[in-house]
């Protein structure tokens, strides 16, 4: 098959269910448990949180009626999120939906029966989340986050709102295998557009700090590209203050980064991932083995232009890529 027209199928996915599973009704309601690798109360938390309720509603199914959504939120830290995986686990759910790379190794390092539905994570074969997108073979499946190609379109954006830049420092977390795939195609593209590039290998906020910084002195006039993640997620503050320090133009794969300060980020539409989620929690509360659904791709990007940090960096933003864009922040 195509990879167009897989895309096409997991895009439409239509499953027909045994009667018997179709029927089924419980007197209680079902317990989904909800581990997020975004802190409680940030912008994620709070779009995650409408989008996935917004959903649910749309397939029928009502919080206190048909569904008990115990709720977590690791803000990246590593022994938060098995802490509260643990006891997500220890209240029995019928089914666990994770976000994060980080978040979702952990869950599936702690429970190999319980379906565990992804979203926001990257390259799910790689992270060995799945077997294959079509038939993803475990105790888990989901939404993926990006497709490496993306990472090419980053650098082109910053080409066109800051033409003077020479150097490109990429931030990446080099344990992720989607993070990875993304700096090797910034590598291969950066010729063609222009750019040095500079890989920027970061595990924590201290080599956050000191090598956005260093990147920032070494040479001639630079940007950053940042990938999400949870660590990054989490020091987006960090990240936007060392950019706006130093005069760095930024382009971010998460929205929360230009709501934050940053110049530009492009990335998927958070809100549309977590009401399609929804409908696997659906279908796999009727039955359906997460084993056997298939591993969804994006449908839907989305581009924040923040004019103000434009200004501050003493640029003027392209009618082109103003016209492209979602929101404008001023």
């Amino acid at each position: 098959m195509k990879r167009r027209e897989f895309i096409a199928l997991a895009g439409g996915v239509s499953v027909t269910w045994p009667l018997a599973a179709r029927a089924q009704q419980t007197s209680r309601p079902r317990r989904v448990g909800f581990l997020m690798g975004y802190s409680d109360g940030s912008p994620q938390a709070r779009i995650a949180v409408s989008a996935f309720d917004e959903g649910l509603k749309n397939v029928g199914l009502r919080v206190g009626r048909d569904l008990l959504i115990d709720y977590r939120w690791a803000g990246g830290d590593p022994e938060k999120a098995r802490a509260f995986a643990r006891e997500l686990i220890a209240l029995e759910p019928d089914l666990i939906v994770a976000s994060t790379n980080q978040v979702v190794s952990i869950l599936k390092a702690e429970t190999s029966t319980i379906p565990i539905i992804f979203v926001f994570i990257g390259d799910p074969i790689g992270s060995r989340y799945a077997a294959s997108l079509a038939l993803p073979g475990a105790n888990l499946t989901g939404f993926a986050n990006f497709e490496g190609p993306i990472a090419g379109k980053w650098l082109e954006l910053i080409k066109e709102v800051s033409p003077a830049t020479l150097r490109i420092g990429f931030v990446y977390h080099p344990a992720v295998s989607a993070h990875v795939e993304f700096l090797q195609v910034a590598e291969a593209t950066a010729p063609s557009v222009g750019f040095g590039l500079t890989p920027i290998p970061v595990t924590n906020v201290q080599e956050i700090e000191e090598r956005i910084g260093a990147f920032a002195i070494a040479g001639a006039k630079g940007a950053i590209v940042v990938p999400p993640h949870a660590l990054t997620l989490a020091q987006r503050g960090v990240i936007v203050g060392l950019a706006m320090r130093h005069q760095l133009p930024g382009v971010y794969g998460d929205r929360s980064f230009a709501e934050s300060g940053g110049l530009i980020s492009f990335g998927i539409n958070m809100a549309d991932q977590l009401r399609r989620v929804a409908t696997y929690v659906d279908v796999i509360l009727k039955g359906a083995k997460p084993a056997e659904l298939p591993v969804q791709l994006p449908t839907k990007y989305e581009m924040l232009v923040n004019l103000k940090t434009a200004t501050a960096l003493g640029l003027t933003v392209p009618p082109s890529v103003l016209a492209r864009a979602d929101e404008v922040i001023e």
